[in-house]
Protein backbone atom coordinates (compact mmCIF):
# COMPACT_ATOMS: atom_id res chain seq x y z
CA UNK A 1 0.00 0.00 0.00
CA UNK A 2 2.98 2.43 0.67
CA UNK A 3 4.34 1.63 -2.33
CA UNK A 4 0.72 2.26 -4.33
CA UNK A 5 0.18 5.71 -2.20
CA UNK A 6 4.39 6.92 -3.14
CA UNK A 7 3.49 6.03 -6.54
CA UNK A 8 0.10 8.25 -6.74
CA UNK A 9 2.33 11.40 -4.82
CA UNK A 10 4.91 10.90 -7.75
CA UNK A 11 2.09 11.48 -10.33
CA UNK A 12 0.09 13.93 -8.84
CA UNK A 13 3.41 16.16 -8.76
CA UNK A 14 4.00 15.05 -12.42
CA UNK A 15 0.63 16.24 -13.78
CA UNK A 16 1.40 19.22 -10.86
CA UNK A 17 4.67 20.44 -12.74
CA UNK A 18 2.49 20.23 -15.83
CA UNK A 19 -0.10 22.36 -15.11
CA UNK A 20 2.32 24.77 -12.92
CA UNK A 21 4.35 25.25 -16.51
CA UNK A 22 1.61 25.36 -18.45
CA UNK A 23 -0.24 28.42 -16.39
CA UNK A 24 2.75 30.30 -16.07
CA UNK A 25 4.26 29.85 -19.50
CA UNK A 26 1.26 29.45 -21.80
CA UNK A 27 -2.49 29.59 -21.27
CA UNK A 28 -3.83 29.78 -17.34
CA UNK A 29 -6.02 26.80 -16.47
CA UNK A 30 -8.44 27.64 -13.33
CA UNK A 31 -9.72 23.79 -12.20
CA UNK A 32 -13.05 24.77 -10.33
CA UNK A 33 -14.76 22.02 -8.72
CA UNK A 34 -18.30 22.24 -7.85
CA UNK A 35 -19.80 20.03 -5.14
CA UNK A 36 -22.90 20.41 -2.49
CA UNK A 37 -24.75 18.06 0.00
CA UNK A 38 -28.47 16.71 -1.22
CA UNK A 39 -30.42 18.68 -2.96
CA UNK A 40 -28.31 21.79 -3.22
CA UNK A 41 -28.61 22.53 -7.26
CA UNK A 42 -25.04 21.75 -8.43
CA UNK A 43 -26.43 21.30 -12.21
CA UNK A 44 -28.02 24.09 -12.42
CA UNK A 45 -25.50 26.42 -10.81
CA UNK A 46 -23.34 25.71 -13.29
CA UNK A 47 -25.18 25.99 -16.26
CA UNK A 48 -26.47 29.10 -15.01
CA UNK A 49 -22.25 30.27 -14.19
CA UNK A 50 -21.96 29.38 -17.53
CA UNK A 51 -24.49 30.42 -19.41
CA UNK A 52 -24.26 34.18 -17.32
CA UNK A 53 -20.26 34.23 -18.64
CA UNK A 54 -20.82 34.06 -22.19
CA UNK A 55 -24.12 36.42 -21.97
CA UNK A 56 -22.65 38.43 -19.37
CA UNK A 57 -25.00 41.29 -18.73
CA UNK A 58 -25.91 40.37 -15.36
CA UNK A 59 -22.33 39.99 -14.40
CA UNK A 60 -21.31 43.13 -12.81
CA UNK A 61 -20.04 42.42 -9.67
CA UNK A 62 -17.22 40.41 -11.95
CA UNK A 63 -14.61 42.81 -12.24
CA UNK A 64 -13.19 41.69 -15.14
CA UNK A 65 -16.40 42.30 -16.61
CA UNK A 66 -17.39 45.81 -15.03
CA UNK A 67 -13.95 46.51 -16.92
CA UNK A 68 -14.73 45.76 -19.90
CA UNK A 69 -11.76 43.20 -20.37
CA UNK A 70 -13.97 39.63 -21.11
CA UNK A 71 -13.52 40.03 -24.75
CA UNK A 72 -15.00 36.76 -25.55
CA UNK A 73 -16.13 33.25 -23.72
CA UNK A 74 -16.47 30.40 -25.83
CA UNK A 75 -17.02 26.25 -24.93
CA UNK A 76 -14.32 24.12 -25.48
CA UNK A 77 -13.13 20.34 -25.96
CA UNK A 78 -12.30 19.35 -22.49
CA UNK A 79 -8.78 17.99 -21.45
CA UNK A 80 -9.64 15.08 -19.86
CA UNK A 81 -11.15 12.67 -22.30
CA UNK A 82 -12.42 9.98 -20.29
CA UNK A 83 -14.97 12.12 -18.40
CA UNK A 84 -18.21 12.41 -19.24
CA UNK A 85 -18.72 16.46 -20.81
CA UNK A 86 -21.01 18.18 -18.43
CA UNK A 87 -24.46 18.18 -20.62
CA UNK A 88 -24.57 22.18 -20.61
CA UNK A 89 -26.82 22.34 -23.63
CA UNK A 90 -29.47 20.15 -22.34
CA UNK A 91 -29.70 21.45 -19.00
CA UNK A 92 -29.51 25.16 -20.47
CA UNK A 93 -33.08 23.67 -22.58
CA UNK A 94 -34.75 22.79 -19.61
CA UNK A 95 -34.21 25.95 -17.90
CA UNK A 96 -35.13 27.95 -20.78
CA UNK A 97 -38.01 26.37 -22.31
CA UNK A 98 -41.24 27.71 -23.13
CA UNK A 99 -42.14 25.51 -19.93
CA UNK A 100 -39.45 25.39 -17.79
CA UNK A 101 -37.99 22.34 -15.55
CA UNK A 102 -35.22 21.47 -13.71
CA UNK A 103 -32.61 19.55 -15.38
CA UNK A 104 -31.40 16.02 -13.77
CA UNK A 105 -29.35 15.82 -10.34
CA UNK A 106 -25.44 14.97 -10.55
CA UNK A 107 -25.11 11.28 -10.29
CA UNK A 108 -21.53 10.95 -11.39
CA UNK A 109 -18.05 13.14 -12.30
CA UNK A 110 -18.84 15.20 -15.33
CA UNK A 111 -16.49 18.35 -16.29
CA UNK A 112 -16.68 21.59 -18.58
CA UNK A 113 -14.36 23.50 -20.41
CA UNK A 114 -15.10 27.61 -20.92
CA UNK A 115 -12.58 29.67 -22.27
CA UNK A 116 -12.77 33.23 -22.20
CA UNK A 117 -10.40 35.86 -23.96
CA UNK A 118 -9.54 38.86 -21.25
CA UNK A 119 -7.51 42.00 -21.42
CA UNK A 120 -4.65 42.29 -18.71
CA UNK A 121 -5.16 44.80 -16.16
CA UNK A 122 -2.77 47.34 -14.68
CA UNK A 123 0.45 47.79 -16.37
CA UNK A 124 0.50 45.22 -18.35
CA UNK A 125 -2.93 46.33 -19.90
CA UNK A 126 -0.50 48.47 -22.68
CA UNK A 127 2.33 45.74 -23.47
CA UNK A 128 0.48 42.84 -24.10
CA UNK A 129 -2.69 41.60 -25.79
CA UNK A 130 -5.55 39.42 -24.58
CA UNK A 131 -4.98 36.23 -23.23
CA UNK A 132 -7.21 33.17 -23.06
CA UNK A 133 -7.62 31.69 -19.40
CA UNK A 134 -9.37 28.36 -19.29
CA UNK A 135 -12.07 27.80 -16.78
CA UNK A 136 -12.47 23.74 -16.07
CA UNK A 137 -15.41 23.23 -14.33
CA UNK A 138 -15.66 19.47 -12.93
CA UNK A 139 -19.10 18.37 -11.12
CA UNK A 140 -18.95 15.93 -8.88
CA UNK A 141 -21.45 14.51 -6.06
CA UNK A 142 -21.07 15.41 -2.51
CA UNK A 143 -21.43 12.05 -0.96
CA UNK A 144 -18.31 11.07 -2.93
CA UNK A 145 -16.63 14.31 -1.32
CA UNK A 146 -17.64 12.59 2.01
CA UNK A 147 -16.21 9.54 1.37
CA UNK A 148 -12.70 10.99 1.87
CA UNK A 149 -13.18 11.49 5.56
CA UNK A 150 -13.09 7.76 5.45
CA UNK A 151 -9.48 7.21 4.17
CA UNK A 152 -8.00 7.88 7.77
CA UNK A 153 -9.98 5.37 9.46
CA UNK A 154 -10.37 1.70 10.35
CA UNK A 155 -12.89 -0.41 9.31
CA UNK A 156 -13.55 -1.02 13.97
CA UNK A 157 -13.61 2.92 14.04
CA UNK A 158 -15.77 3.54 11.49
CA UNK A 159 -18.01 0.69 12.51
CA UNK A 160 -18.20 2.48 16.62
CA UNK A 161 -18.85 5.66 15.04
CA UNK A 162 -21.95 4.67 12.82
CA UNK A 163 -23.70 2.27 14.90
CA UNK A 164 -23.53 4.79 17.73
CA UNK A 165 -24.65 7.23 15.49
CA UNK A 166 -27.71 5.92 14.20
CA UNK A 167 -28.91 4.46 17.09
CA UNK A 168 -32.13 6.81 17.71
CA UNK A 169 -33.03 7.36 14.19
CA UNK A 170 -35.92 5.75 13.07
CA UNK A 171 -34.32 5.43 9.50
CA UNK A 172 -32.24 2.70 10.79
CA UNK A 173 -34.98 0.57 12.54
CA UNK A 174 -34.94 -2.24 9.89
CA UNK A 175 -30.81 -1.83 9.54
CA UNK A 176 -30.37 -2.00 13.70
CA UNK A 177 -32.84 -5.18 13.52
CA UNK A 178 -31.20 -7.32 11.36
CA UNK A 179 -27.78 -5.97 12.80
CA UNK A 180 -29.04 -7.64 16.22
CA UNK A 181 -29.04 -11.55 15.44
CA UNK A 182 -25.87 -11.43 13.75
CA UNK A 183 -22.24 -12.95 15.28
CA UNK A 184 -19.55 -10.83 14.06
CA UNK A 185 -17.05 -13.33 14.99
CA UNK A 186 -18.99 -16.32 12.98
CA UNK A 187 -18.35 -17.59 9.86
CA UNK A 188 -19.00 -15.15 6.60
CA UNK A 189 -21.85 -16.28 4.66
CA UNK A 190 -21.98 -14.18 1.55
CA UNK A 191 -26.62 -14.30 1.59
CA UNK A 192 -26.26 -12.65 5.46
CA UNK A 193 -23.27 -9.91 4.17
CA UNK A 194 -25.66 -8.88 0.96
CA UNK A 195 -29.00 -9.11 3.15
CA UNK A 196 -26.91 -6.02 5.62
CA UNK A 197 -25.78 -4.32 3.21
CA UNK A 198 -29.21 -4.11 1.14
CA UNK A 199 -30.79 -2.95 4.91
CA UNK A 200 -27.94 -0.35 5.24
CA UNK A 201 -28.23 0.96 1.79
CA UNK A 202 -32.10 1.40 2.90
CA UNK A 203 -31.17 3.11 5.73
CA UNK A 204 -28.58 5.63 3.87
CA UNK A 205 -31.18 6.09 0.80
CA UNK A 206 -33.94 7.05 3.69
CA UNK A 207 -31.61 8.92 6.11
CA UNK A 208 -30.42 11.13 3.07
CA UNK A 209 -33.89 11.89 2.64
CA UNK A 210 -34.79 12.28 5.71
CA UNK A 211 -32.10 15.26 5.66
CA UNK A 212 -29.17 14.30 7.53
CA UNK A 213 -25.59 14.35 5.61
CA UNK A 214 -23.82 11.71 6.63
CA UNK A 215 -24.27 9.46 4.89
CA UNK A 216 -21.45 7.38 3.61
CA UNK A 217 -20.33 5.50 1.83
CA UNK A 218 -21.37 7.64 -0.84
CA UNK A 219 -21.76 4.95 -3.56
CA UNK A 220 -24.12 2.63 -1.80
CA UNK A 221 -26.61 5.48 -2.34
CA UNK A 222 -25.15 6.43 -6.07
CA UNK A 223 -23.24 3.41 -7.13
CA UNK A 224 -23.34 3.58 -10.96
CA UNK A 225 -21.59 0.44 -12.75
CA UNK A 226 -20.51 -0.65 -8.72
CA UNK A 227 -24.11 -1.96 -8.21
CA UNK A 228 -23.97 -5.33 -6.85
CA UNK A 229 -20.43 -5.90 -6.62
CA UNK A 230 -18.31 -6.93 -3.57
CA UNK A 231 -16.80 -3.64 -2.98
CA UNK A 232 -20.15 -2.01 -2.25
CA UNK A 233 -21.30 -5.05 -0.15
CA UNK A 234 -20.24 -4.46 3.22
CA UNK A 235 -21.76 -2.80 6.55
CA UNK A 236 -20.75 -1.91 9.84
CA UNK A 237 -21.01 -3.97 12.37
CA UNK A 238 -21.00 -3.95 16.52
CA UNK A 239 -18.06 -4.88 18.81
CA UNK A 240 -15.42 -2.96 20.53
CA UNK A 241 -11.35 -2.92 19.82
CA UNK A 242 -9.77 -2.50 16.54
CA UNK A 243 -9.27 -5.94 15.72
CA UNK A 244 -11.17 -7.91 12.42
CA UNK A 245 -12.17 -10.81 14.05
CA UNK A 246 -11.45 -14.11 13.06
CA UNK A 247 -10.11 -15.70 9.95
CA UNK A 248 -13.06 -15.93 7.67
CA UNK A 249 -15.46 -14.43 9.76
CA UNK A 250 -18.22 -12.40 8.86
CA UNK A 251 -16.15 -9.04 10.24
CA UNK A 252 -13.36 -10.18 8.86
CA UNK A 253 -15.19 -10.25 5.30
CA UNK A 254 -16.15 -6.83 5.74
CA UNK A 255 -12.91 -5.02 6.86
CA UNK A 256 -11.35 -6.27 3.74
CA UNK A 257 -14.29 -5.01 1.83
CA UNK A 258 -14.20 -1.42 3.25
CA UNK A 259 -10.37 -1.16 2.95
CA UNK A 260 -11.33 -2.32 -0.82
CA UNK A 261 -13.64 0.86 -0.73
CA UNK A 262 -11.22 2.95 0.51
CA UNK A 263 -8.08 1.78 -2.27
CA UNK A 264 -10.32 0.78 -5.49
CA UNK A 265 -12.93 3.71 -5.06
CA UNK A 266 -12.14 6.37 -2.34
CA UNK A 267 -8.22 6.75 -3.80
CA UNK A 268 -8.73 6.61 -7.56
CA UNK A 269 -11.46 9.50 -7.16
CA UNK A 270 -9.14 11.93 -5.24
CA UNK A 271 -6.42 11.13 -7.49
CA UNK A 272 -7.53 11.20 -10.72
CA UNK A 273 -10.27 14.27 -9.95
CA UNK A 274 -9.98 15.65 -5.93
CA UNK A 275 -6.40 16.24 -5.81
CA UNK A 276 -5.92 18.38 -9.28
CA UNK A 277 -8.55 21.37 -7.32
CA UNK A 278 -7.52 25.06 -7.07
CA UNK A 279 -10.98 26.63 -6.50
CA UNK A 280 -13.93 24.77 -4.90
CA UNK A 281 -17.23 26.06 -4.69
CA UNK A 282 -19.36 23.47 -2.09
CA UNK A 283 -23.54 24.22 -2.28
CA UNK A 284 -25.79 23.81 0.68
CA UNK A 285 -29.03 23.55 1.02
CA UNK A 286 -29.26 25.27 4.29
CA UNK A 287 -32.96 26.67 4.39
CA UNK A 288 -33.72 23.07 3.67
CA UNK A 289 -32.01 22.10 6.69
CA UNK A 290 -33.58 24.31 9.21
CA UNK A 291 -37.35 23.56 7.74
CA UNK A 292 -36.17 20.08 8.62
CA UNK A 293 -34.98 21.08 12.30
CA UNK A 294 -32.25 21.01 14.52
CA UNK A 295 -31.04 17.97 14.12
CA UNK A 296 -30.07 18.52 10.73
CA UNK A 297 -28.53 21.36 11.09
CA UNK A 298 -26.33 20.10 12.97
CA UNK A 299 -25.86 17.21 11.12
CA UNK A 300 -24.73 19.48 8.14
CA UNK A 301 -22.49 21.77 10.51
CA UNK A 302 -20.41 18.49 11.18
CA UNK A 303 -20.72 17.35 7.27
CA UNK A 304 -19.04 20.74 6.02
CA UNK A 305 -16.07 20.69 8.81
CA UNK A 306 -15.48 16.71 8.26
CA UNK A 307 -15.62 18.00 4.53
CA UNK A 308 -13.18 20.62 4.90
CA UNK A 309 -10.01 17.86 6.34
CA UNK A 310 -10.23 16.51 2.57
CA UNK A 311 -10.06 19.78 0.53
CA UNK A 312 -5.98 19.80 1.25
CA UNK A 313 -6.09 23.93 1.65
CA UNK A 314 -3.92 26.65 1.00
CA UNK A 315 -1.83 28.49 -0.82
CA UNK A 316 -0.05 27.34 -4.70
CA UNK A 317 2.88 29.09 -4.70
CA UNK A 318 5.15 28.21 -7.52
CA UNK A 319 7.65 25.81 -5.78
CA UNK A 320 5.18 24.40 -3.08
CA UNK A 321 3.13 23.15 -6.32
CA UNK A 322 6.20 21.40 -7.73
CA UNK A 323 6.70 20.03 -4.70
CA UNK A 324 3.16 19.19 -2.94
CA UNK A 325 0.89 19.07 -5.93
CA UNK A 326 -1.90 21.53 -6.42
CA UNK A 327 -3.84 22.65 -2.71
CA UNK A 328 -7.56 24.48 -2.73
CA UNK A 329 -6.83 27.72 -2.80
CA UNK A 330 -10.07 29.35 -2.27
CA UNK A 331 -13.20 27.41 -0.99
CA UNK A 332 -16.82 29.23 -1.38
CA UNK A 333 -19.70 27.57 1.31
CA UNK A 334 -23.11 28.91 -0.47
CA UNK A 335 -26.32 28.93 0.93
CA UNK A 336 -28.44 28.35 -2.47
CA UNK A 337 -32.06 29.15 -2.92
CA UNK A 338 -31.69 32.61 -1.45
CA UNK A 339 -35.12 33.42 -3.97
CA UNK A 340 -36.93 31.56 -1.60
CA UNK A 341 -36.84 34.39 0.75
CA UNK A 342 -37.56 38.28 0.21
CA UNK A 343 -34.12 40.15 -0.08
CA UNK A 344 -34.63 41.19 3.59
CA UNK A 345 -33.93 38.37 4.82
CA UNK A 346 -30.52 37.72 2.80
CA UNK A 347 -28.25 39.05 5.37
CA UNK A 348 -29.46 36.73 7.63
CA UNK A 349 -29.13 33.64 5.53
CA UNK A 350 -25.65 34.63 4.82
CA UNK A 351 -24.93 35.18 8.65
CA UNK A 352 -26.16 31.89 9.48
CA UNK A 353 -23.85 30.14 6.65
CA UNK A 354 -20.94 31.93 8.08
CA UNK A 355 -21.45 30.39 11.35
CA UNK A 356 -22.34 26.94 10.16
CA UNK A 357 -19.04 26.95 8.51
CA UNK A 358 -17.08 28.58 10.97
CA UNK A 359 -14.67 25.71 12.10
CA UNK A 360 -14.34 24.64 8.63
CA UNK A 361 -13.49 28.29 7.04
CA UNK A 362 -10.93 28.92 10.15
CA UNK A 363 -9.42 25.59 9.42
CA UNK A 364 -9.17 26.52 5.93
CA UNK A 365 -7.95 30.14 6.85
CA UNK A 366 -5.04 29.17 9.02
CA UNK A 367 -3.62 26.59 5.83
CA UNK A 368 -3.82 30.04 3.97
CA UNK A 369 -6.45 29.45 1.61
CA UNK A 370 -8.89 32.14 1.72
CA UNK A 371 -12.88 31.17 1.95
CA UNK A 372 -16.18 32.56 2.01
CA UNK A 373 -20.07 32.13 2.51
CA UNK A 374 -22.64 33.70 0.97
CA UNK A 375 -26.37 33.33 0.13
CA UNK A 376 -27.31 33.03 -3.94
CA UNK A 377 -29.69 31.57 -6.26
CA UNK A 378 -27.95 30.63 -9.43
CA UNK A 379 -31.19 30.67 -11.21
CA UNK A 380 -33.79 32.82 -9.73
CA UNK A 381 -37.18 31.32 -9.71
CA UNK A 382 -39.31 33.99 -7.70
CA UNK A 383 -40.48 37.21 -7.54
CA UNK A 384 -40.96 39.53 -4.36
CA UNK A 385 -44.37 40.75 -3.17
CA UNK A 386 -45.57 42.63 -0.25
CA UNK A 387 -48.90 41.22 1.42
CA UNK A 388 -51.11 42.50 4.05
CA UNK A 389 -51.62 39.73 6.58
CA UNK A 390 -53.67 40.15 10.52
CA UNK A 391 -53.18 44.22 9.56
CA UNK A 392 -49.44 43.92 8.81
CA UNK A 393 -47.49 44.06 6.07
CA UNK A 394 -45.81 40.81 5.45
CA UNK A 395 -42.68 40.22 2.89
CA UNK A 396 -43.08 37.49 0.65
CA UNK A 397 -41.41 35.46 -2.24
CA UNK A 398 -44.33 34.57 -5.21
CA UNK A 399 -43.27 31.71 -7.84
CA UNK A 400 -45.04 28.52 -9.43
CA UNK A 401 -45.26 25.58 -6.71
CA UNK A 402 -43.67 22.89 -8.39
CA UNK A 403 -45.71 20.04 -7.82
CA UNK A 404 -49.17 22.55 -8.87
CA UNK A 405 -48.16 24.10 -11.38
CA UNK A 406 -50.04 27.09 -9.93
CA UNK A 407 -48.80 30.63 -8.31
CA UNK A 408 -48.31 31.21 -5.25
CA UNK A 409 -47.00 33.98 -2.17
CA UNK A 410 -45.00 32.29 0.57
CA UNK A 411 -43.17 33.54 3.73
CA UNK A 412 -40.75 30.63 5.25
CA UNK A 413 -40.83 32.52 8.54
CA UNK A 414 -38.19 34.75 10.54
CA UNK A 415 -35.01 34.03 10.28
CA UNK A 416 -33.25 35.11 13.66
CA UNK A 417 -31.07 37.70 13.56
CA UNK A 418 -28.40 36.19 16.12
CA UNK A 419 -27.67 32.27 14.16
CA UNK A 420 -26.92 30.76 17.43
CA UNK A 421 -30.45 30.96 17.82
CA UNK A 422 -30.58 28.30 15.32
CA UNK A 423 -26.79 26.42 16.38
CA UNK A 424 -27.36 26.11 19.62
CA UNK A 425 -30.34 24.15 19.75
CA UNK A 426 -28.63 22.16 17.31
CA UNK A 427 -25.57 22.15 19.27
CA UNK A 428 -28.10 20.51 22.17
CA UNK A 429 -29.61 18.14 20.24
CA UNK A 430 -33.48 19.86 20.73
CA UNK A 431 -36.00 17.98 19.26
CA UNK A 432 -37.75 20.91 17.33
CA UNK A 433 -37.42 25.16 17.28
CA UNK A 434 -38.73 26.00 20.18
CA UNK A 435 -39.70 30.01 19.20
CA UNK A 436 -40.50 29.37 14.88
CA UNK A 437 -41.83 27.38 12.06
CA UNK A 438 -39.64 27.66 9.41
CA UNK A 439 -41.14 26.01 5.84
CA UNK A 440 -40.09 25.71 3.04
CA UNK A 441 -41.73 25.65 -0.90
CA UNK A 442 -40.35 23.99 -3.93
CA UNK A 443 -40.52 26.23 -6.56
CA UNK A 444 -40.51 25.36 -10.24
CA UNK A 445 -38.59 27.37 -12.76
CA UNK A 446 -40.11 30.59 -14.21
CA UNK A 447 -40.61 31.25 -18.02
CA UNK A 448 -37.44 33.21 -19.20
CA UNK A 449 -37.38 36.16 -21.38
CA UNK A 450 -33.98 37.05 -22.16
CA UNK A 451 -32.40 40.53 -24.02
CA UNK A 452 -29.37 39.68 -26.39
CA UNK A 453 -26.22 39.53 -24.07
CA UNK A 454 -28.53 38.35 -20.64
CA UNK A 455 -27.93 35.15 -19.07
CA UNK A 456 -30.69 33.86 -16.93
CA UNK A 457 -31.17 35.63 -13.52
CA UNK A 458 -29.80 35.12 -10.67
CA UNK A 459 -29.02 36.19 -7.29
CA UNK A 460 -24.96 37.34 -6.59
CA UNK A 461 -23.87 34.63 -8.84
CA UNK A 462 -21.57 37.37 -10.25
CA UNK A 463 -20.06 37.64 -6.78
CA UNK A 464 -19.38 34.21 -6.39
CA UNK A 465 -17.82 34.12 -9.42
CA UNK A 466 -15.71 37.29 -8.80
CA UNK A 467 -14.86 35.62 -5.35
CA UNK A 468 -13.70 31.96 -7.14
CA UNK A 469 -11.98 33.27 -10.26
CA UNK A 470 -11.90 37.24 -10.26
CA UNK A 471 -8.18 37.37 -9.38
CA UNK A 472 -7.63 34.97 -12.17
CA UNK A 473 -9.42 37.52 -14.75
Amino acid sequence: MAITDLADGITRRVEALGDTLSGAFFEPVIRLGVTGLARSGKTVFITSLVANLIDRARMGALAAQAEGRIQAAYLQPQPDDTLPRFDYETHLAALTAAQPHWPDSTRAVSELRLSLRVRPAGLLSGLSGPRTVHLDIVDYPGEWLLDLGLLDKTYAQWSREVVARIGARLEAADFLAALGGVDPAAAHHEPQAQDLARRFTGYLTAARAAGYYDCTPGRFILPGDLAGSPVLTFAPLPGEGDGEGPRKSLRREMARRFEAYKAQVVKPFFRDHFARIDRQVVLVDALGAIHKGPAAVEDMRRAMTETLGAFRPGGNAFLSRLLLGKRVERILFAATKADHLHHGQHARLTAIMQALTREARSRADFAGAQTAAMSIAALRATVEETITHAGKPLDCVRGTLLETGKQAAFYPGDLPEDPNRLLGPARDGAAGWLDADYKVMNFAPAPLTLRPGEGPPHIRLDRAAQFLIGDRL
